[in-house]
């Protein structure tokens, strides 16, 4: 019996190769998280230095250090002493450390096994909702994308299109093979072209009503990526379920923060995070959440 054929007959089997998957995807995004954005600074930096719109002092590309999602190696931010392969094992590694470096003992965030974490605990919930198949593998990467934009929103306010709209187009993509379905992952051509543009065009619209009445931005144009990519995925009918869960929570949290930290209302809040986890909840159990609405309202003859 093949691999392929025993992941597909033992769910036991397929759900726990996603959980140690989801593991090592984890730590993998803790890297693009870190990385990216300053990837994307550097890129900035350069190109207002070909303009000179720059400080002169900027080094030229040419002379930089190669960094990217693979070169150099890990290291610790205080000694930068290389983190070594026992010393990057998911969870664990940072277990056996208590929490610090192998050798110069200084603390190493308690975010890096938590991402390990969540992805892992996301990536088993995939494997349960969707079973052995494409659909799951689709939901697996849309799941992953999700969870990486959340993590740099919350630390830069920044949605990368280097994200955004790959998984926009990835979506787009697979919905030409999409399996047909009140619960296909990814859903029909139709609604995801449909949900890409609806999704672009409605946050687009509310953000430039907002600042011409109040002459403010209310959010940035990553978000608008970000439902459009979502609109891809699930289709235009989700739309509203996941900006209507997005915006319920990221009031309710807003509201929190205010109120905890004594922040000013100008204070910016990143909607990103709001936004991808409301596509999560709607990817995994939209379409149920909509019915159990709609059979509130039972239809008379």
């Amino acid at each position: 019996m093949s691999v392929i054929e025993l992941l597909a007959t033992s769910p036991a089997l397929f759900v726990g190769t996603c959980v140690v998957f989801g593991l090592v995807v984890g730590s993998f995004l803790n890297v693009v998280v870190y990385r990216l954005p300053v990837m994307l600074d550097r890129q900035w930096r350069e190109q207002c230095a070909e303009f000179g719109a720059a400080p002169a002092a900027i080094e030229p590309a040419a002379h930089q250090a190669p960094f990217n999602l693979v070169v150099p190696r890990s290291t610790c931010p205080a000694c930068k002493a290389p983190i070594t392969a026992l010393q990057n094992i998911p969870i664990v590694s940072w277990l056996v450390l208590r929490g610090r470096c192998a050798h110069c003992a200084a603390p190493i965030s308690s975010r890096y096994p938590a991402v390990e974490a969540l992805t892992g605990i996301l990536s088993a919930c995939v494997a349960v909702r969707f079973g052995f198949g494409w659909p799951a593998l689709a939901a697996l990467f849309l799941t992953w994308f999700l969870i990486a934009l959340t993590f740099i929103d919350i630390d830069h306010q920044l949605l990368p299109d280097s994200l955004t709209l790959p998984l926009m187009w990835l979506g787009l993509v697979l919905s030409l093979w999409g399996p047909q379905g009140a619960a296909a992952v990814p859903v029909d051509l139709r609604s995801s072209v449909i949900g890409a543009a609806a999704g672009y065009a409605s946050l687009w619209s509310v953000y430039h009503l907002f600042r011409l009445l109040t002459g403010k931005e209310g959010m940035g144009y990553g978000d608008f990526k970000l439902f459009a990519a979502l609109g891809a995925w699930l289709g235009w009918q989700m739309l509203l379920p996941v900006i209507l869960i997005a915006a319920v929570v990221g009031a309710v949290v807003g509201l929190t923060l205010l109120g905890i930290r004594a922040q000013s209302r100008a204070t910016p809040i990143a909607f990103g995070p709001f936004l991808a986890a409301a596509g999560w909840v709607v990817l995994m159990c939209g379409h149920e959440l909509v019915t159990r609405y709609l059979s509130l309202f039972p239809s008379h003859p």
